[in-house]
């Protein structure tokens, strides 16, 4: 005679009719993706599983060391940038999803704003390791009936997410963890004017030397990287999303000059803007590819 186990709880209810599935990505040292910098996703919420390698990862200000089998949200609006470490070949799967409710949280949101964007799931490490290659692996192969398939293995993701972020204890916030929190969202607000040290520090009251001092203890970057960078991601993010002239994009994040722009875009990312813009429209042509 066998065994029967019954569901003890409830879980948390995450609206299936509206929660979609919009991409999946993989990023292996094999595939030469160009990085993308700072950067936010304002109409879904991204979840990446680290699979191998190690990195530095700057997620809302803040930056954390992450290795193989670490678990990251990236709530709606939330600034993020992934870079492996020095000799390291960092892998991972993130999928993008939106139409997302949970009970108390905002649209697209997985965790409490505030809440430690990094989980440690351990042994269920490889359980979602398997859910990602099984979401990938179907779309990339169009099987018949695969967007139905994902779309109940991504709610399986979820409320994996859901469980391990109530099992993580939540540290408190630092008073420099704060301030620079509040340097960060400066920046982000206004990352499309021409910005100085100075001004930064008058608007928030605060002595220029002491912001910078703080700011790159959390996040690994001066102000005025952190600015940089942030343009750059913002500029990326448009030459994927609209067919805006590369002039135009310019000069919406920040940029008197389209050449100054041609110039700091190629040497952060690797790529002049149009190429980028192209390999992007390339990636996108493959089922089961898309943003991160």
């Amino acid at each position: 005679m066998g065994t029967q186990y019954y569901v003890k709880r409830e879980l948390p209810s995450i609206v299936a009719e509206e929660t979609r599935l919009l991409y999946i990505t993989r990023r292996f040292p094999e595939d030469e993706t160009p990085q993308r910098i700072l950067h936010a996703h304002q109409d879904c919420v991204e979840v990446l599983l680290v699979v191998g390698g190690r990195g530095n990862f700057l997620i809302d200000g803040k930056g954390y060391e992450v290795e193989a089998g670490d678990l990251l949200v990236y709530n709606s609006g939330v600034v993020h940038e992934e870079t492996a470490r020095e000799g390291e070949a960092l892998s991972s799967y993130c999928v993008g999803a939106g139409g997302l409710h949970l009970p108390g949280l905002r649209e697209n949101a997985l965790l409490p704003d505030g809440a430690s964007p990094v989980l440690h799931p351990g042994p269920a490490a490889e359980e979602l390791r398997q859910l990602y290659e099984m979401i990938y692996r179907s779309l990339t192969e169009d099987r018949p009936g695969c967007e139905t398939f994902c779309h109940f293995l991504l709610l399986a993701l979820f409320s994996q997410v859901v469980r391990l972020s109530g099992d993580d204890p939540q540290p408190p916030v630092a008073e420099s963890e704060s301030l620079s929190r509040k340097v960060q969202e400066y920046i982000d607000q206004h990352y499309q004017e021409p910005l100085t040290l100075q001004e930064i520090g008058k608007a928030l009251h605060l002595s220029p030397y002491y912001l910078s001092h703080v700011f790159k203890e959390a996040s690994g970057y001066s102000p005025m990287q952190y600015l940089l960078r942030r343009r750059i991601g913002e500029a990326q993010n448009l030459l994927i999303s609209t067919d805006l002239p590369i002039a135009r994009i310019s000069e919406m994040v920040g940029y008197e000059t389209q050449n100054y722009f041609n110039l700091q875009f190629s040497k952060h990312v690797g790529v002049p803007p149009r190429k980028f813009r192209q390999g992007f429209r390339e990636t996108e042509r493959k089922p089961g590819s898309g943003e991160s």
